[in-house]
Order: structure tokens, then C-alpha cells, then sequence
């Protein structure tokens, strides 16, 4: 996109923070946030919340390799991990409490949030799950692995589906999130 994607706007905010305020909102305690390249812009946008900030110093690695430096910096007592993306900033509280809720239930289930017939994220992943992750594997490789483990949550939010790549996404995202401050 040529632009940092965290970093653009929506409601008079950088997209990362519209998306760590619902976690903090929605009762998630422990936030981690891996940051790479770009990161001291990224940082100070954040720096005020109640956030860890881990960095992945390595600029040629994948995603995969973010996550686990984020499970690193995670409080060990943690039952699950909910795996939130910073180019999804309309997921909404009410998605997360509702998938917290149920890995209350389902302790040892990988929660994905539906919309309609499209799975999204954030994903909530057991611990007992999380070796498979250090061990090389990326997300989904290890949903892949345990598709008897895997239960979706169906939901109304589009925002778990809508994420951004293309200046096209970001107009995608700021339509709907006009529409949903106009209703």
C-alpha cells in the first residue's frame, strides 16, 4: 500500500489503537503487541495504553515468527491466546467477549468467528496448542493439524472479515464504519 496500514485513520485515530481500545474494552487483560518494521511511529500511537510492546527485529521474517515473539511476552497462566490482526480495526467488543466467553466453555477448542459462510479472526487458540506454533508451524498449519478442535462462532460483525491490503479495503472499512456510527 506504501503507507504504514497502522497507522491510517479512522475516527481521528491510528487503525492499531481503534483496535487495541475494543480488546481493552472488551476485558482482554494481557495485550501483547509485536511491532517491526516502522515501529517507533507505530509505538508512539500506542505508548499511553495498557499494553506489552515486543518487537520482531527480523525484517525478512513471516507473520508466523511475530506471533511467536508475541507468545513469548504472554503471562504464562493464560488459558488462551486470541490472535487479533492490526489491519482489522471493526471487529467489535461484543465478537471478542463473545469468544472469550466461549473458550470458557471450550478450554481446549480453536474459536474462529464466522460471518455468513466466511471464517475470520481474531482466532482463539488453546495453550495446549501453542508448541505447535514455536515448533515452526504458523496458525494455519496448526488449525489445519486439529480440525476436530476447531469450533465456529457465528456472528453478525463483518468487521472479522474485513481486513486491509489495498487502498480499496481502507475505503471499504472507513464506508462501514461511518455507516455504523450513523446507526
Amino acid at each position: 500500500m506504501g503507507h504504514l496500514k497502522q497507522l491510517l485513520p479512522l475516527n481521528g485515530k491510528p487503525i492499531i489503537r481503534n483496535g487495541l481500545e475494543t480488546l481493552l474494552l472488551s476485558g482482554i487483560e494481557d495485550t501483547v503487541v509485536v511491532l517491526g518494521s516502522g515501529h517507533e511511529r507505530i509505538r508512539e500511537s500506542v505508548h499511553d495504553l495498557s499494553v506489552k510492546i515486543v518487537f520482531n527485529t527480523d525484517p525478512a521474517s513471516d507473520m508466523a515468527e511475530s506471533l511467536r515473539t508475541g507468545l513469548r511476552a504472554v503471562v504464562k497462566s493464560s488459558s488462551g491466546i486470541l490472535i487479533s490482526l492490526a489491519d482489522q480495526p471493526l471487529v467489535s467488543a461484543e465478537t471478542i467477549k463473545s469468544l472469550v466467553a466461549l473458550h470458557g466453555q471450550e478450554p481446549d477448542r480453536i474459536l474462529i468467528p464466522q460471518y455468513g459462510t466466511k471464517k475470520g479472526h481474531p482466532v482463539l487458540l488453546p495453550k495446549s496448542l501453542l508448541e505447535d506454533i514455536f515448533y515452526g508451524g504458523t496458525l494455519r498449519d496448526v488449525i489445519k493439524k486439529y480440525p476436530e478442535r476447531v469450533c465456529l462462532l457465528p456472528v453478525t460483525d463483518e468487521g472479522v472479515i474485513l481486513d486491509i491490503d489495498t487502498v480499496d479495503d481502507y475505503k471499504k472499512i472507513l464506508e462501514r464504519h461511518t455507516a455504523r456510527v450513523k446507526n
